[in-house]
């Protein structure tokens, strides 16, 4: 039986919407105190999402084994029908009544401005779900959920000696600084990207190196300037993949971050793993939405000995 990845995060729907004209032309400065507007969005388009599934869609390509550990509400039907499709468990998913899936409202200007608001809806009881249920775990990650179920889902990683990746990301202003010292005193592995990174340290009054010195690895993600790994009191600088073409960064982080499980799982070494999790963050941006690129284990594998001279399987 494969040992499993238990990626412990959202489910998500995410709403995009384009206004064609540009926000500074309705909202008038000296008028925001009694700010009421509105903006006709004649595209719209619903893409899944969500921090857990994307890791899972991602880790799927490369081969892995995921189970997804999240809370839907009753509008899920959609969502599960998806993970049936891609053949990803939903064994774990958990539908909470009378509520709705996390979901997230974009509307884009035409200078790329965004104003976006985001329903937890399900996402405050993840908490309810216990890694004690998922059976044949070799690898846990905590990304962004509910507060409490990111707590739970931690202390339950340490408690079971599963070892787990700490990854807060938009979940990280939830949390002061001795829950981040308590979070990375029990993981064996955090990401962040480079503004959580800074946001980490001013909560913990730590440098990042001390920080990394709480884990194994600590891994710190930079866009378009690449990633760096502190792992054995060492800073490894992995470069960007190059993309065919930058459509979408939307997900990136997460396509990423399947890199890196997929790494660790399969003991490649640090340097290989983050080059592996570049690759997967630039094969994402080349399309839209954080679930719709296709490509085979086999293209994944080509494209890497391309990108950097070796072979990967």
């Amino acid at each position: 039986m494969e040992a499993h990845a238990l990626i412990c995060g959202s489910l998500a729907y995410d709403n995009i919407m384009v206004f064609a004209d540009r926000f500074k032309n309705h909202i008038l400065p000296d008028q925001i105190h009694i700010l009421n507007v509105s903006f006709l969005v004649p595209q719209m388009r619903r893409e899944f999402g969500g921090c857990a599934g994307n890791i899972a869609y991602n880790l799927k390509l490369l081969g892995g084994h995921p189970l997804i550990m999240a809370t839907v509400g009753d509008d899920c039907a959609s969502y599960l029908d998806r993970l049936k499709n891609l053949d990803l468990a939903a064994i774990h998913v958990r539908q909470i009544p009378d509520s709705f899936t996390a979901q997230a409202f974009i509307t884009t200007d035409l200078d790329d401005n965004q104003i976006t608001a985001f329903h937890p809806g399900a996402m405050n009881f993840s908490h309810l779900n216990r890694i004690s249920e998922a059976k044949n775990v070799k690898l846990g990650i905590v990304a962004p959920d509910g507060r409490d179920g990111m707590l739970q889902h931690a202390r339950d990683f340490a408690a079971a000696g599963i070892p787990f990746i700490f990854d807060p990301g938009q979940g990280l202003p939830m949390f002061g600084g001795d829950d981040l010292l308590h979070f990375l005193n029990i993981a064996d592995y955090a990401c962040f990207n480079d503004y959580e990174a800074r946001l980490a340290c001013e909560r913990t009054g730590c440098s990042i190196e001390h920080l990394a010195r709480q884990v194994s690895a600590l891994i710190v993600t930079r866009g378009g300037e690449g990633s760096d790994i502190y792992v054995h009191g060492e800073r490894l600088e992995i470069p960007c993949a190059r993309a065919e073409a930058v459509i979408d960064p939307t997900g990136c982080g997460d396509a990423y971050r399947a890199g890196l499980l997929y790494g660790i799982m399969n003991n490649l070494n640090w340097r290989t793993t983050g080059r592996l999790a570049a690759l997967m963050g630039a094969l994402k941006i080349a399309s839209k939405g954080p679930q719709n690129h296709v490509i085979s284990r086999e293209a994944i594998g080509a494209r890497y000995q391309k990108e950097f001279g070796e072979r990967l399987w």
